[in-house]
């Protein structure tokens, strides 16, 4: 295991920047994730990591020693791709061990280890099995193992889960986290999905246009966005936003509740809240609208629990929805970073 500190990483191809100065610390035997959108530079970030792409400045540290000059091969780390990069007229077990056959390891101590990775993935009944008889959550798993093998101080996992349906990336989502911390390795995972960065990280760094906006735990960068792009990236639907004067206020939407239906403190946010229309989503119901008095054209979202919500709440209708003064964050309505709240 080892930690991955990134300097002042930066990134060109041509005039345009990927990666503009990224200062980053992964600490050893932590689950990090890479989250944002597409174009941010997480992915040219976790190549430059891995030795794939050359900084255009900026060091990168593994373990204690700077890797810059030094090869992929030489770095002490184990990527898994997207596509997972499997060799199709290969059986499992061979798929295992070429790592290990490319660095001339003997072969005894070959399949040692190839039956070590498999046990540790679970896929030793696999070993004999060709990719294309295996399952999307099966290809990933040899994927893993492949890289499991070579014993590396740190995992590089570049979306690797983004080729499963829904159901099977929830599985493989609950599996990869659970083998992560078995085995403790320090452990780089990228992705755009929000909840697959929520679900696995131990803490999360967001980025933006090359940049990292936030780092935190799941819960500090859901609870207390440290800027209003952190704020709408993360939450499905977004932190509300309602601009007032030289600031915002934010809230997210299980916060903004029908004043019947949670009774508000003392010092509550009031706001007549117009529901134009309803999501029924099973154990709770999403209602979209807009908020009296605000004319910017922006529209507003509240969270409610299915058995609450109707009939409280009808589509057309106006209510009095508030927001407890614990549940709003501020922020600069010209910078978008957070601003503290009045006393």
């Amino acid at each position: 295991m080892a930690q991955v500190i990134a300097r002042r990483l930066r990134k060109d191809f041509g005039d345009e920047r990927a990666v503009d100065g990224i200062d980053l610390e992964v600490r050893d035997g932590e689950f990090m994730v890479f989250l944002g959108p597409s174009g941010c530079g997480k992915t040219t970030t976790l190549r430059m990591i891995a030795g794939l792409e050359k900084p255009t400045s900026g060091e990168i540290v593994i373990g204690s020693s700077v890797v810059n000059e030094l090869p992929p091969r030489s770095r002490g780390i184990a990527m898994v791709f997207q596509g997972y990069g499997l060799y199709p007229h290969l059986k499992v077990r061979d798929n295992i061990a070429f790592p290990l056959r490319t660095q001339g390891m003997a072969r005894e101590l070959i399949g040692k280890r190839v039956q070590w990775a498999a046990g540790a993935l679970g896929i030793t009944r696999l070993l004999d099995r060709k990719p294309r008889q295996l399952s999307g959550g099966e290809q990933q798993r040899v994927a893993l193992a492949r890289a499991l093998v070579r014993e590396p101080t740190v995992f590089l996992l570049d979306e690797p889960l983004s080729n499963l349906d829904a159901k099977l990336r929830t599985s493989a989502r609950n599996e990869l986290k659970e083998f992560q911390r078995r085995i403790g390795t320090t452990t780089i995972y990228v992705t755009h999905d929000q909840v697959e960065a929520m679900g696995l990280g131990d803490r999360i760094a967001v980025l933006e246009h090359g940049r990292v906006r936030q780092v935190g735990t799941p819960k500090e960068i859901y609870d207390d966005p440290a800027n209003t792009f952190v704020a709408t990236f993360l939450g499905a639907p977004p932190m509300n936003l309602l601009p007032r004067g030289g600031r915002i206020e934010g809230f997210r939407p299980e916060n903004f509740m029908h004043r019947d239906l949670r009774p508000a403190d003392a010092g509550a946010a009031r706001y007549d809240f117009t529901v134009r229309r309803i999501e029924y989503l099973g154990n709770e119901r999403i209602a979209y609208g807009t908020i009296n008095g605000h004319a910017n054209g922006a529209e507003y979202t509240a969270r409610m629990p299915a058995h609450l919500a109707e009939p409280a709440v009808r589509e057309g209708e106006t209510y009095p929805f508030t927001v407890q003064p614990a549940d709003l964050r501020y922020f600069d309505a010209a910078t978008g970073e957070r601003v503290p709240g009045p006393a």
